[in-house]
């Protein structure tokens, strides 16, 4: 069933991971899809996979926090497809550290990454999500657009060791909600999906000594186990399973919900 089949979406942090599962959803279901990774590898190969399903995808490299990824991502965007549908801001890291020992880079790069970063991206894809709706309307037309911003439980909680990520990803469900005030009344949709435990690199065994922007990524094992056995499903949830909710919200099954947060936890948190 191709729900999705003439729309337009760019999906940053798609190389890998919950990004690269929600890309091929959303092309799975007829959606033209932009690809965005810091690394070109693996942004090409997200790429040549829906290529080779026989969908469309271009890949638009480089990190969501220079300031001129908006503009560049969304005029390849507008070049290569004509028009934007689905923005889904899912791009991020971590780097934790209690908070006596936090430094200001430290908390002004996760802000930088899953705060305003998306705000910029919102901002720049005005003229074709909200303008291009006006011009709809005028002429009788309704067609849905979404936003899909993903945030966290931390951004609910808090969590120990993220005093910095969990206030971006709070950020995040302001922003969020102010979206679908300001643009709802335009057919278009903003809400947030809230993780728990995702099984991805960024939740991997720390010891596996990964690391994203030259820090290094994960979760120490024993706290990983502790984890898991808090969530009442006693597992992480798989990328697939978190694209599903993305999927969910950025369909027309969701053109009712507005400004909402979708908790995608295992019964972590309710």
């Amino acid at each position: 069933m191709s729900m999705l089949q003439g729309k337009v979406a760019i999906v940053t942090g798609s190389g890998r991971g919950v990004g690269r599962a929600a890309a091929d959803m959303l092309a799975e279901h007829g959606a033209a899809v932009v690809i965005n990774d810091l690394d070109e590898a693996p942004a090409a190969e997200a790429v040549a996979a829906i290529k080779e399903k026989g969908g469309q995808a271009i890949s638009v490299v480089g990190s969501v926090t220079d300031p001129d990824f908006p503009k560049r991502v969304m005029q390849q965007t507008i070049q290569a497809f004509g028009r934007l549908d689905i923005l889904v801001n899912n791009a991020g890291y971590t780097w934790d550290s209690l908070i006596h020992k936090m430094t200001d880079e430290q908390f002004q790069a996760m802000l930088d990454v899953h705060l305003i970063a998306p705000f910029r991206l919102i901002r720049e894809a005005a003229p074709y999500m909200r303008d291009a709706a006006k011009t709809e309307m005028e002429q009788g037309q309704t067609v849905y657009r979404k936003i899909v911003n993903v945030s966290s439980v931390a951004g609910i909680m808090g969590n120990v060791g993220q005093a910095n990520y969990a206030s971006a990803k709070a950020g995040v469900i302001g922003l969020t909600k102010t979206i679908a005030r300001e643009w709802g009344s335009f057919n278009i949709n903003c809400n947030a999906v809230a993780f728990g435990l995702i099984d991805t690199r960024l939740t991997q065994s720390k010891e596996k000594g990964e690391t994203v922007q030259g820090v290094a990524i994960g979760i120490p094992e024993k706290v990983r186990q502790m984890f898991e056995q808090s969530i009442p499903q006693r597992r992480a949830g798989t990328p697939e399973e978190a694209a599903a909710a993305i999927f969910y919200l950025a369909s027309p099954l969701s053109n009712y919900v507005n400004g909402q947060v979708l908790n995608v936890n295992g019964g972590f948190y309710t």
